[in-house]
């Protein structure tokens, strides 16, 4: 944010005569902690203070929340001010909604497309039994629903749907035990990194391994998850991830700040004061844990997006011209900033084109990330497909399957289905109390055949026809010749002709 910031201010196109200014506050997970520095930022205190409210301040937009429970109680907080909240990483489609949240936009897709992608994922590999797991909150809840829903129309049963919050470990315990019993070898976690954590712990204790995990954004690149443990537990896992985006300058921004705070110490020529001038040879040692790996970085693209959309916003709400510069004189307010945000449409240095849809979301572009061992040992979130849902129907997801590694270090694809499939000569029963994707192979009835894979039922031959030994398919009935001189035929007719009723004409072929 701070980077975005002051590269704008040193602009001579966007904003030339005008800087801008910010306060950044640390929620540390509160919900509590938001709607104090949202009330702050409105009146114009600050949130540590005992002053009484002071009236409105300048503030024009707020960048955040990073959770989508936390930004629901930001947007609604702010929502009768007008005054436009952008998120970065809120993806729950409940957000989406413009009466109930008409000011807020956010610089990343919502969860209606994940979700669905997710089902899609799942019905490419095959897998028709999966387990469920999300968490217990706005975010988990409405992503996992459109995921249920997705997976009916894709024909995937789903075992079982388990939920937990991070603040109940009993039922977490209980989840696992569901895993732990279950015969479904995928797992789809609908998870905030925080849960997924959690989980990951317990999974680890009770040394539960070999499962296929398919992630969301939230967690299936988060660096905090990656310990000596997890990667047998984690490893394989499939997920949707935010793109990367490689930003100019954005690197040697952090390093710098890195180095800074890491050696305080200052380098010659160098206008940054400090107590001590920098060694020769400083020791990287002390270093080693740290783990920012800036090309890693991908929400960080996301508020250098919502940054410029307001800086792009306000520059056309001051009229501002590279010659003269903006009008200082006209006072802005937050109402016309959610409308100019309505209206943006710009490209960034990255090449990456920003506006927001009718629900004031970005379109819908991920990675589809794979977690593989590196050279090194190091556990790498490999990119092996994509998914972008403003390409034409039949090229938003491609995947490519020969780059994948399946949990345990296999090749192989993993197999998740109740039952085996039924060859042809056999019909599906459905078990009683299980579902569709649950059922038995039976064999078809003398005289009927199924020549596909999963028939749902048998079909008659024709008059003339019987069915093959094997069922599945219709052969012509043999015709048999029979001579006068055998017995068979003779005591057929004899029966035949007895019968009082019967008319039966013979013919014996034979010389006389």
């Amino acid at each position: 944010m701070i980077f975005a910031i002051e590269e704008i201010n040193s602009s001579d196109y966007l904003l030339p005569n005008v800087s801008i200014g910010y306060r950044i506050y640390d929620n540390c997970g509160s919900t509590l902690s938001s709607m104090r520095a949202a009330m702050a930022l409105m009146n114009g205190a600050d949130a540590t203070s005992e002053s009484a409210c002071s009236g409105q301040s300048a503030v024009h937009a707020i960048i955040g929340e990073s959770e989508s429970s936390s930004t629901i109680v930001l947007s609604r907080t702010t929502g009768p001010f007008k005054l436009p909240v952008i998120s970065h990483s809120a993806t729950c489609e409940c957000l989406s909604s413009r009466t109930e949240y008409p000011s807020f936009f956010r610089t990343i897709a919502s969860d209606l497309y994940q979700s669905r992608a997710l089902a899609q994922l799942v019905k490419h590999f095959g897998w028709s039994w999966v387990g469920a797991v999300n968490s217990d909150s706005d975010y988990g809840n409405n992503g996992m629903a459109i995921f249920l829903a997705a997976a009916r129309e894709e024909g995937v049963c789903v075992e079982y749907t388990e939920k937990f919050h991070r603040t109940e470990p009993e039922k977490l315990k209980k989840v696992v035990e569901v895993i732990r019993k279950s015969t479904a070898r995928v797992i789809v976690g609908f998870l905030a990194h925080v849960e997924m954590n959690n989980l990951l712990e317990q999974l680890s204790v009770h040394n539960i391994t070999g499962l296929q995990f398919i992630g969301v954004e939230a967690w299936i690149t988060a660096d905090s998850l990656v310990t000596p443990t997890s990667f047998s537990v984690l490893g394989g896992s499939l997920g949707f991830a935010v793109q990367k985006a490689n930003i100019s300058g954005f690197s040697d921004f952090v390093i710098k700040g890195f180095w800074e705070s890491a050696f305080p110490c200052t380098q010659p020529n160098s206008d940054i004061l400090m107590d001590t001038q920098c060694k020769d040879n400083l020791d990287l040692i002390e270093t080693k844990d740290y783990n920012d790996d800036v090309p890693e970085l991908r929400y960080s693209a996301n508020i250098y997006k919502a940054i410029y959309a307001v800086a792009h916003s306000l520059h056309r709400l001051l009229k501002c011209k590279n010659v003269s510069g903006c009008d200082k004189m006209i006072k802005v307010h937050p109402w016309q900033v959610v409308e100019a945000l309505q209206m943006v449409n710009f490209t960034i240095k990255n090449g990456d084109q920003v506006w927001f849809d009718s629900t004031g979301a970005a379109v819908a572009r991920y990675e589809v990330v794979n977690w593989q061992r590196g050279a090194d040992g190091s556990v790498e979130f490999k990119p092996v497909g994509y998914y972008d849902a403003s390409l034409p129907p039949g090229e938003k997801f491609v995947l490519r399957n020969e780059d994948i590694m399946w949990p345990g270090g296999k090749t192989e694809l993993p197999v998740s289905v109740c039952s085996e499939s039924c060859p042809p000569g056999t019909r599906k029963v459905l078990q009683k109390g299980k579902p569709v994707c649950c059922y038995d192979c039976i064999l078809c009835a003398e005289g009927e055949i199924s020549n596909t894979t999963d028939s749902n039922g048998c079909t008659k031959c024709p008059e003339d026809f019987w069915s093959s030994e094997n069922r599945d398919k219709c052969v012509l009935k043999t015709v048999e010749f029979l001579t006068f001189t055998e017995t068979g035929p003779v005591c057929f007719a004899t029966q035949r002709l007895g019968s009082p009723l019967s008319f039966v004409s013979l013919v014996f072929w034979g010389k006389l």
